[in-house]
């Protein structure tokens, strides 16, 4: 039977690339799809450290976040055929609940699984997948570029205007500007005229995160950025705080919003818990935000965002063999934009 390589998770921290049987042609309401591209998140590093993902068994295909071509399509299947370039939707929702339903995917109520953590990934040259959950790529858009969606450009894109509502000409402070989702972030909001405060760790991201367009840059390992957010916005603060950091900035993040302001978060990196004054939450009227993942709308919104011009930021492209390599640069925080697998 023939064969294809694939990435797999053989235990918590060791990965492998090893060969396995290639899958069966694709089901009714299914999609065949050839991986050309993968991303690399936060999310896979918690995924290798066993962080959370107890219900699995390995060995485990790796990769929440793809982009590829379909090669075959199943009974049923309508409006995709073979050739086309899309991204899937890695978590196998059910589409009938009442979140689903409503185009709130991310808050499905019973959920199948999530690729690449509870179930095979995508890190592997060919894959089945429900045609239901697949997004075509429009013309313009790289297979790069479109890897950078499932996961990276779709949250922001959730982020900002699903959740957080941000508009044109307001304020925004995007913590940790010089990672994926950051300088995402950062292109986004520049695009439609917000000003735009950025945090990074080292003078190199500063001038990097100068250069996408932001506005002020705050080296956040020499000064205290709330501070001089308060100082460069008149002591009023921002209208948004794009915050995913977690304990380390959640207390400055606070500090760094107006009256009024609105607080969106989808991570905490820096360790989960963080307190907070409720009588400055009601006082000064923030709202406080929790964002995971997008809906599948949010997918084709970034990909059209991207078709217009607002392109990810892409540090590197690995080949398959070396994904590890990037994977410490994300443990490291070694990184200023996507990185990539190729397979």
């Amino acid at each position: 039977m023939p064969t294809m390589r694939a990435l797999q998770l053989l235990a918590d921290r060791e990965v492998a690339v090893a060969r396995r049987d290639v899958p069966a042609p694709p089901g009714p309401g299914e999609v065949q799809l050839r991986i050309r591209v993968v991303g690399l998140n936060h999310i896979d590093v918690w995924g290798f450290r066993g962080m959370a993902f107890a219900k699995r068994e390995f060995p485990l295909v790796v990769g929440a976040e793809a982009a590829g071509e379909v090669v075959a399509v199943g009974k049923g299947v309508t409006g995709l055929a073979p050739g086309d370039p899309v991204v899937p939707y890695a978590a196998l929702v059910c589409g009938a609940c009442k979140p689903c339903r409503s185009g709130r995917e991310n808050l499905c109520d019973n959920p199948a699984g999530v690729r690449g953590f509870h179930i095979d990934g995508f890190a592997q040259e060919l894959t089945n997948h429900p045609a239901r959950l697949v997004v075509k790529i429009p013309p313009g858009v790289s297979l790069h570029d479109a890897a950078t969606v499932p996961v990276a450009y779709a949250t922001v894109e959730h982020m900002l205007f699903d959740n957080a509502r941000l508009e044109p000409g307001e304020w925004l402070l995007v913590q940790a500007g010089g990672s994926g989702i950051g300088s995402i972030a950062i292109c986004i909001a520049k695009s439609i005229g917000c000003t735009v405060i950025a945090t990074v760790g080292s003078t190199a991201k500063a001038a990097k995160a100068k250069a996408l367009g932001a506005d002020h840059v705050i080296n956040y390992r020499e000064d205290r950025f709330e501070g001089v957010v308060r100082k460069l916005t008149g002591k009023q603060g921002v209208d948004v705080v794009f915050e995913h950091t977690g304990a380390d900035t959640w207390a400055g993040s606070l500090f760094s919003l107006q009256r009024g302001g609105r607080l969106v978060t989808c991570g905490a990196t820096s360790g989960p818990s963080g307190s907070i004054n409720l009588m400055q939450l009601f006082q000064q009227q923030y709202r406080i935000i929790g964002s995971f993942g997008a809906p599948l709308a949010a997918l084709s919104r970034a990909l059209d965002r991207i078709a217009s011009g607002v392109r990810p930021v892409i540090d590197t492209v690995y080949p398959l063999e070396d994904f590890r390599a990037g994977l410490a640069r994300l443990e490291a925080r070694d990184v200023f934009g996507k990185l990539l697998v190729e397979l």
